[in-house]
């Protein structure tokens, strides 16, 4: 069959190459990464991974070709809740679960659910990536300031903040673990205004002295608190699996607005990771890689303060998470140092990057050690020695 169809007349336009940005591989592996969420990849439990995967695509194929409820699947929320019962001390129906595909993504469902004219607050300084994502999806955000025991309640009735974000167990950058006092002056705060605090636990499986404080939402006896975390630092960051707790009066409230999406995480990466979970082998892992990073952490600092360094450096950390602050007495501001240091095959972020709107150059680099490896520790320490002693 032949269609008639009508002449149409245009001036071709010459075609136009978009240069791609790509990434020297091959250049990034001689890097000392000092900046990213990457893990060592000797960690990551392969064998027993790629075994619990093979088993779920032969025991779920129904399943795994079903379409997803918005939730994510009930096994791996029930693993989760099971994991939160004995770890974190929440006791929370598998039902006020939501799985999805990183942070970022549970970041986006929250200003849909709270609503584009919800008023957010952050901590400054903070991690920047979450106020971005907040406004992006139309909503309004706040950079609250910080005192040593974390964001100050009382800048948040003066700006009339609907709901603020907080990462109460191990801040990034400056890495302030919230007390108990300023915890119940933020739940005080938020069942005095009738609002919302976001919780982010991030990095709390990673405490190496001493058990963790409890959590705002195991502290919260009003339902003013929305729990987050991720398998990041736990497992991988490319594994892109995190979730949120919502306290019981949000879980309809989110069915009905939000209810129609399907779950951003495969089915099958989320019954691995259930039976990675509820088979006690994420137990083992934590075990395992909190001995391995607390032993990197203490050989590099102890590197550090063996060098020539130790007389110009101020070492900040707080037996907690992945990264620690080290400031340096230098004439140089971040900027120089950054690109110094760049040149030197070491990729590093300071502190003033995490501030909103202020000048801060003072020379204190944000070390994060999760993806530095053992035998990276001579070199890098000698690298900083010469830019910081010999220079």
């Amino acid at each position: 069959f032949v269609t008639p169809l009508e002449a149409t007349s245009f001036t071709e336009k010459p075609k136009k190459i978009i240069q791609t940005k790509q990434t020297d591989l091959s250049q990034n592996q001689n890097f000392i990464n000092l900046q990213g969420n990457s893990v060592n990849q000797n960690q990551f439990p392969f064998s027993l991974w790629a075994k619990l995967f093979r088993q779920s695509l032969k025991e779920s194929k129904e399943k795994i070709l079903s379409p997803l409820p918005a939730q994510g699947l009930l096994e791996l929320r029930i693993a989760i809740a099971n994991h939160l019962a004995k770890f974190r001390n929440l006791v929370v129906n598998p039902e006020q679960i939501i799985v999805g595909a990183g942070t970022e993504y549970l970041y986006t469902l929250l200003v849909q659910l709270l609503g584009k004219n919800c008023r957010f607050a952050v901590e400054n300084p903070g991690y920047k990536k979450t106020s971005a994502i907040f406004e992006a999806n139309g909503a309004s955000c706040f950079p609250i300031g910080m005192d040593n025991s974390g964001l100050l309640p009382q800048k948040l009735n003066e700006l009339k903040i609907d709901a603020v974000h907080v990462s109460p167990a191990h801040h990034f950058p400056t890495g302030i673990v919230m007390p108990i006092r300023r915890r119940q002056e933020l739940l005080n705060w938020a069942y005095n205004q009738n609002t919302i605090i976001i919780e982010d636990d991030y990095d709390s499986e990673f405490r190496f002295d001493g058990r963790p404080l409890d959590t705002l939402f195991s502290m919260d006896n009003n339902e003013h608190v929305i729990y987050l975390n991720t398998f990041t630092k736990s497992i991988s960051p490319s594994l892109r699996i995190s979730y949120m707790v919502l306290p019981e009066n949000l879980v309809q409230e989110f069915r009905n607005k939000l209810g129609f999406y399907s779950c951003t995480v495969s089915s099958i990466e989320q019954l691995t990771l259930a039976s990675f979970i509820s088979g006690g082998w994420f137990e083992k892992h934590l075990i395992r890689m909190k001995n391995y990073y607390k032993n990197l952490r203490n050989l590099l600092i102890n590197e550090l303060n063996k060098s020539q360094l130790k007389s110009i450096m101020t070492i900040t950390e707080k037996d907690a998470g992945l990264h620690f602050l080290m400031q340096i007495d230098s004439e140089m501001n971040d900027t120089d140092i950054s690109k110094i240091l760049y040149d030197s095959k070491i990729k590093i972020s300071f502190l003033s990057e995490y501030f909103y709107n202020t000048n801060t150059n003072n020379g204190t680099m944000v070390i994060n050690y999760s993806g530095l490896k053992k035998n990276q520790i001579t070199q890098l320490v000698e690298i900083l020695c010469k830019v910081f002693i010999q220079n």
